[in-house]
């Protein structure tokens, strides 16, 4: 009797062993550079939201915001290690990783509307270079809006001219080096958790960025004037460790790609009425002067920098741009 006993006792221990085993959730953890008050920093609590209730519980979201974790140079390298699961990188962070097409994204004036931008990214040009990470040890969950770009300076900056000799933070872009140098800028690749810091002490004269990430990094406060130039845009993608993702339980990542969806409607839909709030609570402050240009200015602004895309289209590829171009075709003609 003893030695069954003995047996029932072990079996029952293994299987209460597994069973909490099996109760432990899958951690993802999700880190990302800007605030929480951002469109990125709210869908990413949208996810988590969605995400667990989706699963039951049989997932936990932890999301790391504001650089706690990693900055945006630190942030790629830290995926493809599988020390984070998830990130939501600028479209800008693909070109240094070797997917040089997503820098067409950073080509000035080349959305002409939101309308044109949502075509490309929920379209086939959007899905083939999402296809286009997963050799590098990454699959591409979603593309999320902040915004159309202003700049940022010590003095106003209302023509081109105004840009020569200024120090511009950028992120790491060829096409962004490029866009800087046709203004007649020196342009400053530096992290972004970095740039207000370097605004204040004058390592750099200024910057571009969405209203949001301007405000809530309170870059405003050590910058005189800000122009509404709209002249670049900049969004996300929702990115996940290939290895991780494809090791999920195939209802899991059903769950999943659901959650994210809802959370990617939510925060493409809400990106626009921030960006507005956050530049009038800029003005508000009293401590930026806004300037809007005319339309008359935004013409030499296009002219000035009509030359960047000539310049980079070998690099991001024609194929691409052409792609861009045909979607806008066919909005105006509808």
């Amino acid at each position: 009797m003893r030695p069954r006993f003995l047996f029932a006792v072990v079996t029952a221990c293994m299987l209460t062993s597994a069973s909490a085993y099996a109760e432990d959730p899958i951690i993802i953890k999700f880190s990302h550079v800007v605030t929480k008050e951002t469109p990125k920093g709210k869908g990413a609590e949208r996810f988590k939201e969605l995400a667990e209730k989706a699963t039951n519980g049989r997932v936990k979201v932890e999301v790391y915001p504001n650089s706690v974790l990693y900055k945006d140079k630190e942030e790629l390298d830290a995926l493809q290690l599988g020390a984070v699961q998830m990130l939501a990188p600028s479209l800008a962070k693909f070109g240094p990783l070797g997917v040089k097409e997503f820098e067409a994204f950073d080509i000035p004036y080349i959305f002409p509307t939101r309308d044109v931008l949502h075509r490309v990214t929920e379209g086939p040009v959007g899905k083939s270079l999402m296809k286009k990470l997963e050799p590098k040890g990454i699959v591409g969950l979603a593309y999320w809006d902040n915004g159309f770009k202003d700049m940022t300076g010590n003095k106003p900056l209302l023509h081109p001219k105004d840009f020569r000799g200024m120090k511009m933070r950028i992120q790491s872009s060829k096409v962004l080096d490029a866009q800087m140098r046709a203004l007649g800028a020196n342009p400053q690749v530096m992290a972004f958790s970095e740039v207000y810091q370097a605004l204040q002490t004058g390592v750099v004269d200024g910057t571009e960025n969405t209203p949001s990430n301007i405000y809530t990094q309170k870059m405003h406060e050590v910058q005189s004037d800000l122009t509404v130039s709209e002249h670049g845009y900049i969004g996300y993608a929702v990115i996940v460790n290939k290895k991780f993702w494809d090791g999920l339980p195939a209802d899991i990542r059903t769950q999943l790609e659901g959650a994210m969806k809802d959370a990617t409607k939510y925060t493409n839909a809400i990106s626009e009425q921030e960006n507005a709030q956050a530049l009038d609570e800029i003005r508000k402050s009293g401590k930026t002067n806004v300037h809007v240009l005319t339309d008359a200015e935004k013409a030499e602004w296009r002219k000035a920098l009509l030359p960047v895309r000539k310049e980079v289209e070998g690099r991001v590829g024609k194929a691409v741009l052409a792609a861009v171009d045909k979607e806008s075709a066919a909005l105006g003609a509808q």
